[in-house]
């Protein structure tokens, strides 16, 4: 094997970085830096407060000047990071080597360029991310990539463009990962540490642009890097905002606490007193003059399947307090009667449906019987079948399918998991 060298270091200019030399001829010698990390380091000498986020930012003091310091790391820092400390390193040249003029040049191996969007409501994130997936598979067909790369792709001919052009979607434990191809290079883009969404575009090979690999090249390679980072979040776009259902699930489930302290239980989702409550606001949506506390009392006692008087006055105004505040019913002026609004017009008949026709028929195909034939239940027998099928082709004892969630650990503690998945969306 051909040794390597192996430096871990830290400059007080540049941060930390690391410098691999090999033993043999021709010597060669890799340096890895970080303009994060430079950044940071700059940022903390110049005494501007910010907040890391692993290899990037969260929230800074001062966004200009760090964004001044980030278009600040250039080829001339890189050049001069590496000639500071191949002068204090012990170099494999030897004395006559050098004599002889021997002396390293620099190139570009890889670049990477990156744009950090921090997220104001890091809660919602992953939900937009995932609908950004889900929106954007057709980004890897060659006229998206095209776009986002600003090249011109030829599909046929002795000058074909190379590559495979492809959109992966690569999940590692639950954090799913956007990835769209061109050539050597990549555009990856996934939501980083739960609170910001990372695009990043790598150029492993300079010339699939047009440009040459040696140092002085790093401004032609920013010119190409980060208007790609830039271009595809333009092309990303949403049929819909997921963050605003989230936030509507959240102000139906969620309690609320009132000026005076009081805490308002939220209508949970399965539960049959809130789902009654819901039915019923669909009986009064049009009703020009609302209704009232007994006007309410006798349907939910029907669609609960309970003796109307076990319903009291005390119990509905209890459900009235509930709906209001959850912005669903609102109390008509001067009066004791309320009205459906619009937010519980659209909602209440939705999540009834949900319910009734979804949910329940659903969850009853899948628990009826055997010989049953509905599409669910066969579904769930294949795959049961399939899975027994494979565990005695590797001598394995069958066993019935267990859903496992993949936020949760194994019971070994000396035993990790991982789930990987990848999906390919071919043009």
């Amino acid at each position: 094997m051909v040794t390597q060298w192996y430096l871990y270091c830290y400059d007080a200019a540049a941060g930390p970085f690391s410098l691999k030399y090999c033993g043999y001829f021709p010597y060669n010698a890799k340096l890895c830096c970080n303009g994060n990390e430079y950044a940071k380091a700059v940022a903390a000498r110049a005494g501007i407060g910010f907040t890391a986020l692993d290899n990037g930012f969260a929230a800074v003091d001062d966004v200009a000047a760090v964004q001044a310091i980030c278009d600040s790391f250039d080829q001339t820092v890189i050049w001069d990071l590496a000639a500071k400390w191949m002068a204090m390193l012990p170099p494999p040249f030897t004395a006559a080597d050098t004599a002889a003029g021997y002396r390293y040049e620099a190139s570009v191996l890889q670049a990477e360029f990156s744009l950090t969007q921090v997220l104001d409501a890091p809660v919602t994130g992953r939900i937009f991310f995932e609908q950004v997936i889900r929106d954007n598979l057709d980004i890897g067909r060659p006229d998206q990539v095209g776009l986002t790369f600003a090249r011109r792709i030829i599909r046929k001919g002795p000058r074909a463009t190379p590559g495979r052009f492809r959109t992966r979607v690569i999940t590692e434990g639950v954090v799913p990962a956007l990835h769209v191809d061109y050539k050597h290079s990549k555009i990856r883009q996934y939501h980083k540490e739960g609170k910001a969404l990372r695009t990043e575009t790598t150029i492993n090979d300079a010339r699939d642009f047009g440009i040459g690999r040696r140092l002085h090249n790093l401004p032609a390679l920013r010119a190409a890097g980060f208007p790609a980072t830039r271009r595809l979040l333009d092309v990303g776009k949403l049929s819909r905002d997921p963050a605003g259902g989230q936030a509507a699930i959240a102000q139906i489930t969620r309690p609320v606490i009132t000026e005076a302290g009081t805490r308002v239980a939220g209508l949970r989702l399965g539960d049959p007193r809130a789902h009654a409550l819901l039915a019923a606001l669909c009986v009064f949506r049009l009703l020009p003059r609302g209704f009232a506390n007994r006007d309410l009392r006798p349907i939910l006692a029907q669609l609960l399947g309970v003796p109307a008087g076990s319903i009291t006055p005390g119990k509905m105004t209890y459900d009235l307090r509930r709906l209001r505040r959850h912005g669903l019913i609102e109390r008509i002026p001067h009066t004791f009667r309320y009205q459906v609004t619009g937010t519980g017009i659209a909602q209440a008949p939705f999540l009834t449906r949900l319910h009734d026709r979804f949910l329940r028929s659903g969850l009853a195909s899948l628990a009826g019987p055997a010989v049953s034939d509905r599409s669910l239940a066969a579904a769930t027998r294949a795959y049961t079948s399939a899975i027994d099928d494979l565990a005695r082709q590797a001598g394995l004892a069958a066993s019935p399918v267990r859903a496992v969630s993949p936020l949760s650990r194994p019971a070994n503690p000396g035993v990790d998991s991982e789930l990987k998945t990848q999906v390919i969306q071919a043009p």
